[in-house]
C-alpha cells in the first residue's frame, strides 16, 4: 500500500505467476508444435549456432554455477588496533547523538 490518501490498493494477483489452468491450457496449445521445434533445434545445432548448443546444454544439464573471484591488493583487518584521534572523535560524536 502506497501512501496516497485513499489508496485502496489491489485485489488477485496483479502481474504475479499465471494461474496452474492458464499454464496448462498454454501447454496445450503449444504441444503439436513440440515435434517441430524439436527438429528446429537439430537442425540448429547440426549447423553449429551457438545459441542452440548453448540452450541444449543448458536444459540437459543445467545451467553452470557463476563463481566470482576475490581478488584483494593488500590484507585489511575487519577490526583496527588502532584508531586515530580523529576516528575516535567522529565515532564519539555519532554515539552521544543516538543514545
Amino acid at each position: 500500500m502506497d501512501k496516497r490518501k485513499f489508496n485502496k490498493g489491489t485485489k488477485g494477483n496483479r502481474g504475479g505467476r499465471k494461474s496452474k489452468s492458464e499454464e496448462q491450457s498454454l501447454c496445450e496449445k503449444l504441444s503439436p508444435l513440440e515435434e517441430n521445434v524439436f527438429k528446429q533445434l537439430e537442425l540448429s545445432i547440426n549447423n553449429g549456432d551457438s545459441w542452440a548448443i548453448k540452450m541444449y546444454f543448458e536444459y540437459m544439464y543445467g545451467k553452470p554455477t557463476e563463481k566470482k573471484e576475490v581478488v584483494l591488493n593488500e590484507m585489511q583487518p575487519l577490526f583496527p588496533d588502532t584508531i586515530t584521534e580523529e576516528e575516535f572523535k567522529i565515532m564519539n560524536k555519532v554515539l552521544e547523538e543516538k543514545y
